[in-house]
């Protein structure tokens, strides 16, 4: 699946993943209104999750994804780390879609803080944020 290469720039589609070995958060936003917006989670874990993370893919019809990557504080990788980056490897070659990386540090701390009735979603969407207002 690939999203549409036809669009303008102004208007990319993104789906955006905060990654758990359990929970999966999910965000959408776009390029035009810089904006995410939760999608809630994917309460799978391994190959299971892909079959909801398919539906949303049909459904949006992303551009890209943009996966958010844990590390420790002063920016060491950790398991975490690794394991994001092999769910994004796996995103990549199941979907033919480009992958962007996002350093997801304190994503979670901030969803937390904002209330959320879904943190993993929230964070997802912290990351999102963090990505679209680093395009052009």
């Amino acid at each position: 699946m690939t999203g549409s290469l036809s669009r303008p720039a102004a208007l990319r589609t993104f789906l955006a993943f905060d990654f758990g070995t359990r929970r999966t958060g999910v965000a959408v936003g776009n390029s035009l209104l810089r904006e995410a917006s939760p999608l809630g989670s994917v309460a799978a874990e391994g190959a299971a999750r892909f079959e909801p993370i398919t539906r949303l893919i049909a459904e949006w019809q992303p551009d890209a994804l943009v996966l958010g990557v844990p590390c420790h504080p002063d920016g060491t990788p950790h398991d975490n780390t690794r394991l994001a980056q092999r769910f994004g490897r796996q995103l990549r070659g199941r979907f033919h879609l480009a992958v962007h990386e996002v350093d997801e540090r304190y994503s979670t701390t901030e969803a937390i803080r904002s209330g959320a009735a879904d943190v993993d979603a929230a964070s997802a969407c912290v990351i999102l944020d963090q990505f679209l207002r680093s395009l052009p």
